[in-house]
């Protein structure tokens, strides 16, 4: 495509990154860890596991 190469691939890559890693961040700090964790404790605690061979 001719038409966009005067976009500077450059600048538009370096723009995904940044987005991209704002929005990892954001998913990393703002996501409840707690919740899982306390769940997943009830989980294994009630499951049993029987080796019938």
């Amino acid at each position: 495509m001719p038409q966009m190469a005067p976009l500077s691939w450059l600048n538009l890559f370096i723009y995904f990154i940044i987005i991209f890693m704002i929005y990892n961040s954001l998913n990393y700090f703002f996501f409840n860890k707690s919740f899982i964790s306390q769940n997943q404790k009830k989980i294994i605690k009630n499951q049993k596991m029987t080796w019938k061979w």
